[in-house]
C-alpha cells in the first residue's frame, strides 16, 4: 500500500461532499506529472484529502483508492472546462482514479502546521512553488501525518 495526497478546493469538491457522495471519480487533473501519480496508485492505497485555495489550506480527511486506470470522462465532455479535443476514446491522454471516503478529521492538519513538521524534501507539499495536485507521501511521513491528526 502507497500513500498520496489529492487537493481540491473545497467549493469545487470537499471532504463533506466526499462522505455525502461514499465514492467519487477524481477527475480534471490536467496536469501530467500529477497524472503519472494517478497512474501508479492502486486499489487500496490511502489518500490525505487537503482542501486548497481556501483561508487555512490543509488536510481534512483520508480516502481510499477504489478503482484505477479509469478515463477520465471530463476529457471527452465538449461543454467541460477539462476537455481535451486532441483525446480520443482510443487514445485517452487523461486517467483518473475512483475513490472512497475513509475519515473526516476533527482537526484540520494546517498548511502551516505541515510547514512546521516538514522539510521540503520529505513533504513535496511543503516546497516553495509545488502546485501538483497530486503528489506521493512516504509512509513514514504518512505515520506522522496520521498522529498529528490526534492532536488539536
Amino acid at each position: 500500500m502507497k500513500y498520496w495526497l489529492m487537493k481540491s478546493e473545497p467549493d469545487v469538491y470537499s471532504i463533506a461532499d466526499l462522505r455525502r457522495d461514499r465514492t467519487s471519480l477524481w477527475d480534471g487533473v490536467r496536469n501530467y506529472q500529477a497524472r503519472n501519480f494517478m497512474r501508479e496508485m492502486m486499489p487500496g492505497d490511502l489518500v490525505f484529502f487537503y482542501h486548497s485555495n481556501t483561508k487555512i489550506p490543509g488536510i481534512v480527511g483520508l480516502m481510499r483508492v477504489v478503482e484505477t486506470g479509469i478515463s477520465d470522462p471530463t476529457q471527452f465532455n465538449k461543454n467541460s472546462k477539462y476537455y481535451d479535443q486532441k483525446s480520443t476514446v482510443d487514445a485517452p491522454r487523461w486517467q483518473t482514479v475512483c475513490v472512497e471516503f475513509v475519515e473526516e478529521f476533527s482537526n484540520l492538519i494546517s498548511l502551516d502546521n505541515l510547514k512546521q513538521q516538514f522539510i521540503d524534501n520529505e513533504l513535496f507539499l511543503v516546497r516553495k512553488g509545488n502546485r501538483l495536485s497530486v503528489i506521493p507521501i512516504s509512509q513514514d511521513v504518512a505515520n506522522k501525518i496520521l498522529l498529528m491528526r490526534e492532536v488539536p
